[in-house]
């Protein structure tokens, strides 16, 4: 038998792998699958296998399969992100603060004015619902950069720079809020503990001791320990992350968290952020009328208007702002109908959106599952949207270089 196939098979998962919009097909493709399986006859064992807990109930390490999930599995997505908020500000576009200005104030802006429209919006109501009111304000780095990559291919480079970088700002934010807002309440010691092992793991790999055997327990003692203190755990994986050093060549040139960055991005992105989505994502709506109830409640509707037009005009209002000011102007080539669509984009939640609706409703409540609900409504509406906007720009790029060049 031919391994030429499996040869061309193995390639094209590689390429996948390997690029933004292969993390979002995977992305797209667990969370259209958890939703079926929550509305079919399996549903009941869907929530079943996700329920099911296993641990050590000693060291208060117990927890449900989605519970390690979300505690455990999502702390290494949280590490690449540490890993890439040490890169950009020691080396990369968060270090030159001419450039960074900009998508940074526009991240604040996109923060601010959808947690100020859920809270208007449910003002009304008051009570446990005003808890989510940190939902609407998360971009989706995997989902948003896919798009950004099937579709923009005429568009200009310093665009996708601006998404990321607003997007990085975006998750550093998001980090803050779970941190300070949605803690319950700390305990010293686990967390004094925590700074100690987080401090040797540093020093570690300042000295070049890079061993799994050696880095990779001091880690899990990091982990437990923040666990143990009443912190949601992911911030652990940040904190790890951003020890990692950036600033000296390591191997092939490259510095220790760019080569660990590189190594852990295909599966953080390939593997953790889908088995997230899939056990976050499946709320049994009860058919299309129950979907149809889903959509009209407050909580439900006010993320969708958050996330669609709230991240748009907190983007785009911030820029057009200071763009005012002579000393600050949108990147070299980038249009305004090119920001709108990304802003349009940016305001895909999904993971960090996902998490803190867990952490401000409680996993599996009604709130939280309407919560899901508006997040993917109002994620696949921005998507829609900044989609659409954004390949009607590409398009004009591409006629107008052609007539310009006609070789190309």
């Amino acid at each position: 038998m031919s391994s030429k196939p499996l040869h061309i098979a193995f390639n094209a998962a590689k390429r996948m792998s390997a690029s933004d919009a292969g993390a979002g097909v995977m992305l797209l493709f667990a969370a259209i699958l958890a939703l079926v399986l929550a509305n079919s006859p399996m549903g009941r064992l869907y929530e079943q296998v996700g329920s099911q807990t296993f641990g050590v109930s000693s060291i208060g390490l117990r927890l449900s399969l989605r519970e390690w999930v979300t505690d455990g599995l999502l702390a290494i997505f949280f590490f690449t992100v540490g890993l890439d908020l040490k890169e950009e500000f020691t080396s990369g576009i968060l270090k030159d603060p001419k450039v960074a200005i900009l998508p940074i104030a526009a991240a604040f802006g996109g923060v601010a004015c959808p947690a100020l429209i859920f809270v208007l919006a449910i003002m009304p109501i008051g009570g446990e619902p005003l808890q989510g009111w940190a939902i609407p304000t998360a971009t989706d780095i995997a989902f948003a950069v896919s798009i950004l990559a099937m579709v923009g291919k005429s568009l200009p480079r310093q665009l996708r720079t601006f998404l990321l970088t607003l997007a990085v700002v975006d998750d550093l934010i998001g980090i803050a809020i779970i941190a300070v807002y949605y803690t319950d309440g700390i305990h010293v010691i686990p967390l004094a503990i925590a700074a100690i092992a987080l401090a040797a793991f540093a020093l570690l790999l300042r000295k070049g001791m890079t061993a799994p055997y050696v880095i990779l327990p001091c880690a899990l003692l990091v982990w437990g320990f923040v666990h143990a203190s009443g912190i949601h755990p992911t911030i652990s994986g940040v904190a790890l992350g951003l020890c990692v050093p950036a600033s000296e060549p390591w191997k092939g040139g490259k510095s220790m968290a760019r080569n660990v960055g590189r190594r852990c991005a295909p599966f953080s992105k390939m593997l953790i952020v889908p088995v997230f989505a899939f056990f976050s994502t499946g709320v049994n709506v009860g058919g299309w009328s129950g979907l149809l109830e889903q959509l009209r409640q407050p909580v439900t509707l006010a993320i969708v208007v958050a996330l669609s037009f709230g991240k748009v005009l907190g983007i785009t209002g911030t820029t057009m702002l200071l763009t005012r000011f002579p000393v600050l102007a949108l990147p070299k080539g980038v249009h305004w109908p090119e920001m709108i669509g990304m802003g349009f984009v940016a305001g895909i939640g999904f993971t960090v959106s996902m998490l803190i609706g867990e952490l401000a409703f409680g996993a599996g409540s009604v709130l939280d599952d309407e919560s899901k609900i508006g997040i993917l409504a109002g994620s696949l509406l921005s998507a829609s949207i900044g989609t659409a906007i954004l390949v009607v720009a590409s398009r004009r790029r591409a006629s107008k270089a052609l007539k310009e060049d006609p070789s190309q």
